[in-house]
């Protein structure tokens, strides 16, 4: 299973870092790429513990709805989401903060397992963890972006 792990370094509170990471908005603007749109569960704001969100989007050429939960969460330090139901067969996306001097440090720890057996494998290894560590790198940019700027304050 592959597993990707990113760290950012943001010039802003640990407290609005955490609440940007969680803010289904803020995710909307990060993926327009792929068109994601929140389609059921908490489908604005920000999502907690214990609660999911499906997601609506374009990858490679296909719509797919992936839902995830949150599964762990303690504020500000950091949260967890699980796959429920999706395309994958299995992923887990831990989310930690920590305060070093005036920078946040966002640690992102993306655990999945693609489906189809062996081809899946190939893929992952083709093409899938390249694009989703682009995914997970873009979001991260915006929310960079929104937390040392004003921009937070359109979503929070």
């Amino acid at each position: 299973m592959p597993i990707i792990k990113l760290e950012t370094h943001i010039e802003a509170e640990l407290e609005l870092v955490f609440d940007l990471s969680r803010s289904i908005d803020l995710h909307k603007i990060s993926t327009s790429k792929t068109n994601e749109q929140a389609v059921a569960g908490i489908t604005s704001g920000l999502i907690g513990l214990n609660e999911a969100v499906t997601w609506r989007a374009k990858h490679f050429g296909f719509y797919q709805n992936l839902t995830s939960k949150i599964t762990e969460f303690e504020r500000p330090n950091f949260f967890t989401d699980e796959m429920q139901k999706g395309a994958f067969k299995y992923f887990k996306h831990q989310h930690l903060f920590t305060k070093q001097d005036d920078i946040t440090l966002m640690i992102d720890v993306f655990d999945y397992q693609s489906p189809f057996g062996i081809l899946g494998k190939m893929a992952d290894k083709l093409f899938l963890q390249k694009y989703m560590t682009n995914l997970l790198m873009e979001r991260n940019n915006i929310i960079k972006e929104f937390a040392e700027t004003d921009k937070w304050k359109e979503v929070l």
